[in-house]
């Protein structure tokens, strides 16, 4: 099957495993762990016991007996004194404790782990790893950190039971992540938790009287996280707009109208992102994520303003996605050009990126063209700096060609990050709004010139900032602009320039070869 692409070889095998039956598949797997390396082998076997006890046949692993326990917390206690431990009986002990717990024995699981978890975790039995224990062992550490959790939940009284199961979390943090407790014990856990709804109005207090002893702050502490867990399971998306509205702190107001917005209230989100845009303490870059949320709000409802709740997005927290978004809701050209030189009076001054662009849509090529030139050779990865845009459409202009413009992620747009199906924000995209603007080249010669000085300088600057500060990883792109420019201009004075350039910087071996591989 290696001529077939991999979404046809994983529909090939889904319906090749789809016509098995189960003796055939238990076959298959009983035939493949000797071709497994130690640590798949390991980590596969450990899947299969956890399946198999999971599933609704009631088969369970045996689980070790009170001696057995006696053993590996004795091995434990010589292994601290030496401060080592093979990790292989490691493995094998851990191991021991998953299927106790598997076999819901908690009491026995929860020796077991605690012996091993805290003095793993505290560092005082080197395993080997060089970082992670997980380098080493095979078993997942951290589900049997989680195992521990849920072994103490199930064996501690029920009026002491928030504090235990906390108690265990912090025993376990050097080895454990515990990010959204509540979930990841409900996931963890082989049958369901006794008294769970007494538990979490216990952990609710626990969790706010931590979150009120600490220190305010607007970093995001696993108490906080915890705090919006719990109160979103116990109030909704209203007790999340209390947490919210009382600490002012971004990622509390997030969780808020992330809520209503998972629902598919839009109108209570739309609201909710309005009151957090003006709530926020954080001002400079959670206030436009906030507005940015209004206007999906207003998107997502067919509102009529919602070309204003876009423009409201960008004058209050300006980056090029926004300032897209907002153009892009132009009519025609007259209206794009209108709206572009009304956003040239209050676009930010170090915003060159979103200059340049307001420029080329207006046909003010001269003014982009200084933009370039006046840009430096390094720092082509910042998000306002103006090379990645102008240049191409440069290039693109004078050789007659489509204008294709591939910028680096805009990390201001966090929606481009999730690939999922939620709705998201319509960006206009480069080739759309070059279309609406009618973007050409003009007949002043002047202007031309221009352009090519400015992408000469552009290059030149490229190339002496990455050879100064040794970027060699950027000698590629230094070598490609160059080259470029000397085709978008077409003369005998750009193959000259190109020829003045390559000698001047003829004792970089590595840029030399980069010309090269670039055409010049």
């Amino acid at each position: 099957m290696a001529h077939l692409r991999h979404g046809e070889r994983d529909s090939v095998v889904d319906a090749a495993l789809d016509a098995m039956d189960a003796e055939q598949l238990r076959g298959l797997i009983r035939a493949l762990i000797p071709w497994l390396d130690d640590a798949t082998q390991a980590r596969l076997m450990n899947e299969v016991v956890d399946r198999a006890a999971r599933a609704s046949s009631g088969w369970a692993p045996a689980t070790p007996s009170d001696r057995r326990v006696d053993e590996i917390e004795a091995f434990v206690a010589a292994a601290r004194r030496v401060h080592q431990a093979e990790p292989s009986d490691v493995d094998d002990y851990l191991r021991e404790g998953t299927h106790a717990f598997l076999a819901r024995d908690y009491a026995a699981a929860f020796r077991i782990f605690r012996a091993l978890l805290i003095p793993i975790g505290d560092g005082d039995i080197d395993l080997g790893q060089h970082e992670l224990v997980d380098e080493v062992l095979g078993v997942d550490v951290d589900a049997c950190a989680k195992q521990y959790v849920v072994a103490m939940y199930m064996t501690s009284s029920p009026k002491n039971r928030a504090r235990a199961v906390c108690s265990a979390i912090e025993d376990a943090q050097g080895v454990g992540y515990f990010f959204e407790p509540l979930r990841e014990l409900e996931r963890v856990a082989v049958e369901p938790l006794p008294n769970f709804d007494e538990f979490l109005e216990q952990w609710r207090t626990l969790v706010e009287e931590r979150v009120e002893g600490a220190k305010q702050s607007e970093w995001d502490r696993r108490e906080d996280r915890w705090l919006r867990e719990v109160v979103a399971r116990t109030q909704g998306a209203a007790g999340l707009a209390e947490v919210a509205r009382r600490s002012r702190r971004a990622d509390d107001l997030r969780a808020w109208c992330s809520a209503l917005a998972k629902a598919g209230d839009w109108s209570l989100a739309r609201a909710a992102y309005e009151e957090a845009a003006e709530l926020v303490e954080d001002r400079a870059y959670s206030r436009g994520d906030f507005l940015d949320g209004a206007a999906l709000a207003a998107q997502e409802l067919g509102s009529d303003d919602l070309d204003a709740a876009l423009e409201r997005a960008w004058r209050e927290a300006p980056s090029l996605t926004r300032l897209r978004r907002w153009l892009g809701g132009c009519a025609n050209r007259e209206e794009l050009v209108a709206r572009a030189g009304a956003a040239l009076e209050v676009v930010p001054a170090k915003a060159a990126r979103q200059r340049a662009l307001l420029h080329v849509l207006r046909g003010e090529l001269d003014a982009a063209a200084t933009l370039l030139a006046d840009a430096r050779g390094l720092g082509w990865s910042d998000a306002e700096h103006p090379g990645h845009l102008v240049f191409p459409i440069f290039v693109a202009l004078l050789g007659g060609a489509k204008v294709i413009v591939q910028l680096p992620r805009d990390y201001a747009d966090m929606s481009s990050l999730m690939d999922d199906d939620r709705p998201k924000l319509r960006t206009t995209g480069f080739d759309e709004l070059f279309r609406l603007a009618d973007v050409t080249l003009p007949e002043d010669e002047g202007i031309w010139s221009s352009m090519i000085a400015a992408m000469r300088t552009a290059a030149e600057k490229r190339v002496e900032g990455v050879t100064a500060n040794k970027r060699r990883r950027h000698d590629g792109h230094a070598a490609s602009l160059a080259v470029e420019c000397a085709r978008a201009d077409g003369s005998s004075a750009g193959k000259t320039w190109l020829r003045e350039l390559m000698d001047e910087y003829r004792r970089y071996p590595a840029l030399k070869r980069e010309f090269k591989a670039a055409g010049a």
